[in-house]
């Protein structure tokens, strides 16, 4: 069995105002669940609270990663343990390239893991750089281009996805991946994230649209609203979703009190 994200009742505020009310799912490596939902619902908080973002005050509930308590990492830490988030608006990082960037990433975590590690040497990263991006379909000069400086919006989600490649996440968290791409960037990135997903990676795709799971299909959807996850369902709940809008599941809400 791979990695088990667990999350369990978990109740996130910021600012003393509470988002998360209640957020229970399980994600298995190997798996791709979509989480769904309208705009302001939690989803992108719960992206955020996955990754060690400091700003998140955690009131109650658990994050489980294979037994462990995530919540008691910091960010470094979580993506030692396998955790991956690719942003929805990537920062821009003049004067440090790709490569380098990912260089440094990579020698972080080898001296983590062994604090006499002299990190992985030169011929090797080129090696692997090729190798990932070549299995992406990337030209190679991306690598030598400034993070995410001067990048289109589908340029930067497919750095996004180099890094995914380069780290090797066991569980990579998608947050609105699909924002501000036409299709055929849209097309591009899925492709990555289809070659990547697998057995050894699960995935958890955070979309307001549908459009993104015509390319990256789900085992699993659901629906976030007002904090706390609401619908489960197969690839069949994004397509209702898409068909009907979120105004059934607020009225099913309101019904239920």
């Amino acid at each position: 069995m791979g990695a088990t994200l667990e999350i369990r009742n978990l109740h996130v505020s910021i600012e003393d105002k509470p988002i998360l009310r209640g957020v229970n799912l399980t994600v298995h490596q190997g798996e791709t669940h979509a989480l769904m939902g309208p705009n302001g619902s939690g989803k992108s908080t719960l992206a955020n609270v996955l990754a060690g973002h400091p700003a998140y005050e955690i009131t109650d509930g658990e994050v489980l990663l294979d037994g462990e308590s995530l919540l008691e990492l910091e960010a470094d830490e979580r993506s030692r343990a396998g955790i991956f988030l690719a942003f929805q608006y990537p920062v821009s990082i003049p004067g440090i390239t790709l490569a380098n960037f990912l260089r440094q990433a990579i020698n972080a975590r080898m001296k983590a893991e062994n604090p006499d590690s002299k990190g992985i040497s030169i011929p090797e990263f080129r090696r692997l750089m090729k190798e990932k991006m070549d299995f992406l379909h990337i030209d190679h000069a991306f690598a030598g281009r400034y993070l995410n400086e001067g990048f289109s919006g589908g340029e930067k989600k497919r750095a996004e996805i180099l890094q995914m490649a380069v780290l090797n996440p066991r569980l990579a968290i998608l947050d609105e991946t699909d924002s501000g791409l036409d299709i055929d960037a849209l097309r591009v990135v899925a492709e990555g994230v289809n070659k990547l997903k697998g057995r050894e990676m699960g995935a958890l795709v955070i979309t307001h649209y549908q459009r993104i799971l015509n390319y990256i299909k789900p085992d699993y959807v659901h629906v976030m609203f007002q904090g706390q996850i609401v619908e489960s369902g197969g690839a069949d709940l994004a397509l209702k979703l898409e068909e009907a809008g979120y105004d059934w599941v607020r009225a099913k809400q309101i019904a239920h009190g």
